[in-house]
């Protein structure tokens, strides 16, 4: 790859890494909770249920770690824990309606920032480049 193309990457890279920041930030609900906290409530929402096991795999941490974190989200009121009729030993861990709540106004906080600001900083046909490089920008994250 040539030299401009390496600036134009890592220039991508810095700005999608910036603006992903800028949202985690842009939510009051959102920061009550560590990011692997948000990130197992999202991975539930897809999800429906998983096992502890499952979700601490998924983030990347120890069981015990996430037998932490799911006490936490348990005592919040935001997952509820079921047993497996397959295994009764097993226990599956999915959002309860506090939990999805949760998750909708997160997502929401940071959708209202984030229409805030592309309509304070974007003229007209900046918007239609935006919603433009929607496609583009999906099929990079798709690849595999």
């Amino acid at each position: 790859m040539d030299q401009p193309n390496i600036e134009f990457v890592s220039d991508l890279r810095t700005v999608v890494g910036r603006l992903i920041k800028k949202l985690r930030k842009e939510s009051a609900t959102g920061r009550q909770l560590s990011l692997t906290e948000r990130s197992v409530l999202f991975a539930l929402q897809q999800q429906k249920e998983m096992l502890p096991s499952e979700l601490a795999a998924i983030e990347k941490i120890t069981n015990q770690s996430m037998s932490q974190i799911l006490n936490n989200l348990f005592g919040l009121g935001y997952i509820t824990r079921t047993a497996s009729e397959v295994d009764k030993r097993k226990v599956l861990i999915s959002l309860s309606a506090a939990g999805e709540k949760t998750i909708l106004q997160v997502r929401s906080e940071r959708d209202q920032w984030l229409a805030n600001a592309i309509d304070k900083t974007c003229s007209p046909q900046e918007k239609e480049q935006l919603k433009q490089m929607i496609t583009t920008l999906t099929k990079i994250v798709d690849f595999e």
